[in-house]
């Protein structure tokens, strides 16, 4: 049995795949990939019975489901309206995910705008645990709500942060954007095993093992300037980092399980690019 599993899959329909959602399980299955991120930013639109054949026909097919939920999410703004529907749409996301069988809702918390950092993260955090209360209530169970860390300067979302929202609300994990994470650095963190073994580690006994069962993370090439993130870009561009390489060694030598979720413009094919650069380091590695 392998020690180590990590599981791979697009952010999102797979772009060489034209039939319904529900076969896409079947698809990745067929191309030898086992991880697939739902995508709702644009709103859950997904009906409970389609959310429920989605998530049998992942089970049947061995495909690890989590949901991305809306882009219209800010926990941390100054108008209490746009708090109260931020919050309606990450417990609308949890029901679909729950439905399908995802075990992680991934979310963008919010911006800085007009309060400091600080004033920013308490605002989100008190949202967060009133979200998590609400999904308790609802019977909502085995959904987590995945804060990820942010690519731009003016969101709210750094390693700091999001590992901070897991360790106060009890539903919340981390989800970890790679190059959001080094966009949001200027390119200094994400450089090295040691860099990368350094965030597991501190994932590993800050938040505990609720985060790594597995850990959910995002992978892409990216764009960056002054401000953070610009663009997610493919995995053979020469010019921009992060270097899939370095995150799979890490992940390898942490012994962890982890699930990679493509974020790269041609999203499942570079999905089984890093799934070929993690057997082959695997291999290597003796893990």
């Amino acid at each position: 049995m392998d020690l180590v599993r990590i599981r791979f899959g697009p952010a999102g329909k797979p772009i060489s795949f034209k039939g319904p959602i529900v076969k896409v399980p079947q698809f990745l299955k067929s191309i030898g990939l086992d991880a697939f991120e739902y995508e709702a930013v644009r709103g859950v639109r997904i009906s409970k019975e389609q959310a429920e054949i989605l998530g049998k026909e992942a089970e049947k097919n061995d495909i690890a489901m989590s949901l991305h939920a809306p882009y219209f999410i800010n926990l941390s703004s100054n108008k209490e309206q746009t708090i109260e529907k931020s919050k309606q749409r990450l417990i609308e996301a949890a029901k679909a995910a729950y439905y399908m069988k995802a075990r992680v809702v991934v979310f963008h918390p919010g911006y800085y705008l007009k309060y400091t950092p600080e004033e920013a993260y308490i605002k989100a955090l008190n949202a967060l645990k009133q979200v998590s209360e609400e999904i308790k209530d609802s019977g909502i169970r085995n959904v987590w709500l995945g804060a990820e860390t942010t690519g731009k300067k003016s969101e709210l979302g750094s390693l700091d942060e999001v590992i901070r929202f897991s360790q106060e609300v009890d539903l919340v994990v981390p989800v970890i954007d790679w190059a959001h994470i080094y966009a949001r650095s200027g390119g200094t963190m994400i450089t090295s095993v040691d860099s990368v073994l350094g965030i597991i580690e501190r994932i590993e006994n800050e938040v505990g093992e609720k985060a790594l069962k597995p850990l959910h993370t995002h992978f892409s090439k990216i764009i960056f300037r002054d401000y953070g993130e610009k663009e997610h870009v493919i995995l053979s561009s020469k010019e921009h980092g992060p270097e899939f390489e370095i995150v799979c060694k890490a992940l390898l030598e942490a012994c962890i399980n982890a699930v990679v979720i493509s974020e790269s413009p041609i999203l499942e094919q570079d999905a089984l690019v890093m799934k070929k650069i993690y057997e082959k380091l695997k291999g290597e590695m003796g893990k």
